[in-house]
């Protein structure tokens, strides 16, 4: 085959083309890592658990028996007020 064969129609676009379906395929992929408006990246961690609120706290330590009825009545209309 002669080297001229490959700029004969239709394969003259290949060249043109081929690079630049792989600059697209890369620049969607930099976009989906990248671009997308988030406070949280791909490699970042998530969201860790809630943090405990004081009437948790509070119902954990009537509950171990830190704290008498009365006691944890009296801190729970305080938190609560």
């Amino acid at each position: 085959m002669n080297h001229e064969f490959y700029w004969y129609w239709p394969m003259w676009w290949f060249p043109i083309l081929m690079p630049l379906f792989w600059i697209i395929v890369i620049a969607v992929v930099l976009y989906l890592i990248f671009g997308r408006r988030s406070t949280r990246r791909p490699w970042e961690p998530g969201p860790g658990p809630a943090p405990e609120s004081p009437l948790d706290i509070l119902k954990k330590r009537y509950a171990k028996g830190e704290i008498t009825r009365d006691e944890f009545e009296q801190m729970k209309r305080d938190i609560l007020s």
